[in-house]
């Protein structure tokens, strides 16, 4: 963690604002780290070192103003630490820096590209995430990685990020009953994790094959003349 000049007595996560305050302008900014988080939550569903982050506050310092990214995740630490869970995310008292930070550009550009870059490097965060689904000649996905205090732009569609032990990438795919190009994950061969529904509809499907593969056997056991309960 950086070494901040922070104020002796310092507040709690508790006792600050858990956000800016400022309303998203674009539901793509909930939805898209919505969806990384509920695949994470199966993904890593037997960890408790990680913590996903939607339009929560990254505090450096009590009295200055926090970070609010889109999306967030931090490693090696307490996924949740009592039942009210973070309102904020204070370093001073997680001592972790979050790795990956993700933003979203909305129809109000937010300085993704120049200000909040730079805000990310001294803060020194890994991996930083933009999306932009406006864009048409540059790609709508970047992923920088901060090399010797700065970012340098990553190349691929996914991009594997060794440190977290995923990949990031974007596709087309449905969600919320909406098709359209999302934000996913992948594994170190490109292969894209499923999402939650996808995740379901597979064990459906493999329910739906079980089922059948057992229908099958008892007909061909009845035909042979053997009860298939005493099997």
């Amino acid at each position: 963690m950086l070494d901040y000049k922070l104020p002796r007595y310092l507040p709690s996560a508790e006792e600050l604002p858990d956000s800016d305050e400022t309303p998203v302008d674009n539901e793509l900014q909930e939805l898209l780290p919505g969806l990384l988080k509920a695949t994470l939550l199966m993904l890593w569903s037997e960890r408790m070192d990680w913590f996903f982050g939607i339009d929560m506050g990254i505090y450096s310092h009590p009295d200055e103003p926090p970070i609010v990214p889109d999306g967030f995740l931090s490693l090696g630490v307490e996924r949740f630490y009592d039942e009210e869970l973070r309102p904020s995310y204070a370093l001073w008292d997680e001592n972790v820096v979050p790795i990956l930070a993700l933003e979203v550009v909305s129809q109000t550009y937010r300085k993704e590209y120049s200000a909040k870059k730079d805000e990310y490097a001294t803060l020194g965060v890994l991996y930083y995430v933009i999306y932009s689904s406006r864009r048409r000649r540059k790609p709508r996905l970047e992923v920088h990685k901060l090399v010797n205090g700065e970012y340098v732009l990553q190349q691929g569609n996914p991009v594997w990020m060794p440190e977290i032990g995923l990949g990031i990438g974007c596709a087309r795919g449905s969600y919320g009953g909406i098709t359209r190009e999302w934000l996913y994950w992948y594994d170190e061969h490109q292969q894209r994790y499923p999402t939650p529904h996808e995740q379901v509809k597979i064990a459906q499907q493999q329910a739906q094959a079980e089922a059948q593969r057992a229908e099958k056997l008892a007909a061909k056991l009845r035909e042979l003349n053997i009860d298939p309960d005493r099997i």
